[in-house]
């Protein structure tokens, strides 16, 4: 027996609000699971960030005193943020995860409501055809007939009611469809925004601290470090020393041109009362040999 327009029509009907409800099911299950996977990915990252913000701090209790306070304060500010990532996590579960997963429960209500139409529906397809049989098989029997076609609108009445509900909750559904992906998506987005905000100010603060570092300072501490405390005092004891024995030698050389311009200036007297000697003994002799000239 063919369908009527009406019954072909409610199955048409049917298959749409199957198909709905099937790719509800599908794709909110799909990202129920991929934002759980972003959370616990989320989750990780705290952890290591964990380790890294106790290795940065291990690491500054070995370092000069201005490094050893930025690095300190560095850490504090990641630990900080990583606070702020915890509460990300813990809301995205509350917020994002738990409505969708919820979402399970409701596609099951959704198909236990469609099934009942399907239900009521082949019930009344059932009624037609008996109806029909009965018809061919008992034509002039009005009773049985009769019967049979208060069976069928009986099945119709439930199948034209239950098609309506279903019409009603697949509607509200879809409402309510619409509005929780809307807020389940602006839930994300807000949670993501609220730690990336927070998350920035501090990552701001975190920089700041470490590049405040004074470097000449530390380097000092450094240098001071590669030599012993009486390093210092011994190179100016080497110092001092250095100036003695060069301020000696000065002095000595001082006294040494002094005697050696002394012994030359002597010499050069010598040099001329040899001279003055030699000068009045040749005038002596000059006198004596003229007194010889006189007597002759």
């Amino acid at each position: 027996m063919s369908r009527t327009p009406d019954a072909r029509a409610r199955d048409n009907q049917t298959r749409k609000i199957q198909e709905n409800i099937t790719n509800v099911e599908k794709h909110f299950g799909e990202m129920c699971q991929l934002f759980a996977a972003y959370a616990r990915k989320t989750a990780r990252l705290r952890d290591k960030a964990d380790l890294l913000v106790r290795e940065i701090g291990m690491y500054a209790d070995m370092e000069t005193p201005n490094l050893k306070k930025g690095m300190k304060q560095f850490a504090d500010h990641l630990a900080k943020v990583e606070d702020y990532r915890q509460a990300e996590v813990e809301r995205l579960e509350a917020k994002v995860i738990e409505p969708l997963k919820s979402y399970g429960a409701v596609v099951k209500r959704k198909r236990e409501d469609l099934k009942a139409t399907q239900s009521a529906r082949d019930r009344e397809a059932k009624q037609m055809a008996q109806l029909e049989r009965t018809r061919q098989r008992n034509p002039s029997d009005r009773q049985i007939i009769s019967q049979a076609e208060s069976e069928l609108q009986r099945a119709t009445m439930d199948a034209t009611r239950t098609t309506r509900q279903l019409e009603e909750t697949i509607d509200e559904f879809e409402v309510q469809k619409i509005r929780d992906i809307k807020k389940i998506f602006g839930e994300f987005v807000t949670v993501e925004m609220s730690f990336h905000a927070k998350a920035l100010e501090v990552y701001t603060l975190a920089f700041q601290s470490i590049q405040s570092v004074d470097e000449e300072e530390d380097l000092e501490v450094f240098r001071s470090t590669l030599h012993p405390p009486d390093y210092q005092s011994r190179l100016d004891i080497v110092r001092a020393n250095s100036k003695t024995s060069l301020d000696r030698t000065g002095s000595f050389l001082s006294t040494s041109g002094t005697l050696q311009q002394q012994r030359t200036s002597n010499h050069q007297t010598r040099r001329e009362e040899e001279e003055e000697d030699e000068d009045e003994e040749e005038s002596e002799e000059e006198d004596e040999e003229d007194d010889s000239d006189d007597e002759n």
